[in-house]
């Protein structure tokens, strides 16, 4: 006698398939709710792949060695003048590369037997006036040329770089005579105010290229939002150009710190030179103080150098602003 069917259990896979539309887990899958182990290990869940090995093809090896020896041809005449600087005075004259002994006194005698000091003191008044008066008038001009169209807007960025072309040298009988007037000569602010001058289109001229790259939308958005222009200007839009503000600023900052001709001409008093001139007086009609000089040009750019390596970034990128649009 036949035996009946029996019906099918709850636990049924064809049961638990029509009823759920999943097809059900069977064996170790089933009861655990993860895969069954094929045997193979497995990979854990954010390592990091293994690198593969460098390979260094002939034409990298020489783009590498050529950018070192050129680095190398930059880097040796500032090599030398670390050398001369700690140079005894008795080896000023000696054939050999490296001296006997390194004059580590140098440093302490510049300092101590020149006006070295105030030179500094007056350079560094003169390159940070400067470049805070710079960044004064020329964040609001390059703000309201990029953002309004305004009529003659073209011949005024055109007149700003054309005025990148004229050189101090060339108007010096003109200033000389100006603040020999104003009774002017010998007096920081009057380095202050030129070199501010003859720095201030180059910095328009960045400025405004990094202030036309912001989306106008962002500054629309902040002002429906409650904020007036000023306030949108100083909260949304200078954060975002402050790459090429600190662009504007080391450049006005290294081109204050370097000019030599203005302090040689509008200052006579040795007290108040900046610390190019002053470097220049251990050059004498008969004989030049090698060890002096290289000290105190030694100390003339560790100040900028640091400054540089320390914000080559935003100055970088300050300077491809507006590149892609």
């Amino acid at each position: 006698m036949a035996r009946p069917a029996l019906a099918p259990t709850e636990t049924d896979p064809s049961v638990v398939t029509a009823r759920t539309g999943k097809t059900a887990r069977t064996g170790t899958a089933a009861r655990t709710g993860k895969p069954a182990r094929t045997g193979k290990p497995a990979r854990t869940e954010g390592a990091a792949a293994p690198r593969p090995a460098r390979t260094w093809r002939p034409r990298t090896l020489l783009i590498a060695a050529a950018a070192w020896l050129l680095a190398a041809g930059f880097l040796l005449p500032y090599a030398e003048m670390v050398i001369t600087a700690l140079r005894p005075a008795s080896e000023l004259r000696d054939a050999g590369y490296l001296p006997s002994s390194f004059e580590w006194a140098n440093f302490v005698d510049v300092w101590r037997e020149s006006n070295l000091g105030d030179n500094l003191r007056v350079t560094l008044l003169v390159a940070a006036g400067s470049t805070l008066l710079v960044l004064l008038v020329a964040v609001p001009a390059a703000y309201y040329t990029a953002r309004v169209r305004f009529r003659g807007r073209k011949l005024f960025l055109l007149l700003v770089l054309v005025t990148q072309m004229f050189q101090p040298t060339s108007l010096l009988v003109g200033l000389y005579r100006e603040f020999y007037q104003l009774d002017m000569l010998n007096s920081v602010w009057t380095l202050i105010l030129c070199n501010a001058a003859f720095n201030l289109a180059f910095a328009i001229w960045i400025l405004t290229a990094y202030f036309a790259s912001i989306p106008v939308a962002l500054e629309e958005s902040a002002m429906i939002d409650g904020l007036g222009r000023g306030g949108a200007l100083l909260r949304i839009t200078l954060p975002l150009a402050m790459p090429g503000v600190v662009t504007a600023m080391i450049f006005t900052f290294i081109a204050a710190w370097n000019e030599f001709v203005m302090g040689l001409t509008l200052s006579t008093v040795p007290e108040n030179q900046p610390l190019t001139v002053g470097i220049n007086s251990f050059i004498g009609n008969y004989t030049v103080q090698w060890n002096f000089l290289f000290a105190g040009s030694v100390i003339a750019i560790v100040p900028v150098v640091v400054l540089f390596a320390l914000i080559e970034r935003k100055v970088v990128s300050g300077l491809t602003a507006g590149s892609v649009k």
